[in-house]
């Protein structure tokens, strides 16, 4: 009997290794649509009053951890020799910083990958107009969309944790399939 839960608990273990070297094959062939939610930032519960997305003083910013997650999940990237084709960010501040540091470039802003926690009005729309940027994936490379938590959550129903990538293949047209889950720590 002791046996048999060592062999299910080593499966246990090695399960998740697999599925996360198919998810690294995948993003080395590109094609994909990878969703990253910003880094780590000051403990809170959305924006303060008043933030303006132009304005990184007026909202909830990465903190040093969040900076640190970035700088992995960047050198993974690196490591695992992924090709990115573009990255695009949401106009939050923390969004942007996480793309700097992880990808070294200035990422192209859309409000399509604004946050959506506490400005549900425009969802519907702002969902389809998402699914837009996901059907344009690129057969070379990969596309990086830095966004937030509650905005990948209204795409594909999954809480990513911070600096958590989600990936997505295209279909065609509107359809896409959600490959896994990468948190690189």
């Amino acid at each position: 009997m002791m046996r048999l839960s060592w062999l299910l608990a080593l499966v246990a273990i090695a399960a998740p290794a697999k599925a996360d070297e198919a998810l690294w094959f995948l993003l080395e062939k590109g094609g994909q649509v990878v969703l990253i939610r910003h880094g780590l930032t000051t403990p809170g519960v959305g924006d303060p009053a008043g933030f303006k997305p132009g304005d990184c003083s007026t909202q909830r910013n990465l903190v040093d951890e969040g900076r640190r997650e970035a700088e992995r999940l960047g050198a993974a990237l690196r490591a695992h020799k992924v090709p990115v084709a573009r990255v695009l960010s949401s106009p939050w501040c923390r969004c942007i910083e996480t793309a700097r540091i992880a990808f070294g470039v200035e990422p192209a802003i859309d409000d399509a990958l604004s946050n959506l926690f506490d400005n549900s009005t425009n969802r519907d729309r702002q969902v389809a107009a998402f699914r837009k940027i996901v059907a344009s994936a690129p057969k070379q490379g990969n596309l990086f969309l830095v966004t937030h938590g509650s905005t990948t959550a209204a795409f594909t129903g999954i809480n990513q944790g911070t600096a958590e990538m989600v990936v997505v293949t295209p279909e065609g047209g509107d359809r896409y399939r959600v490959a896994g889950r990468l948190a690189v720590r």
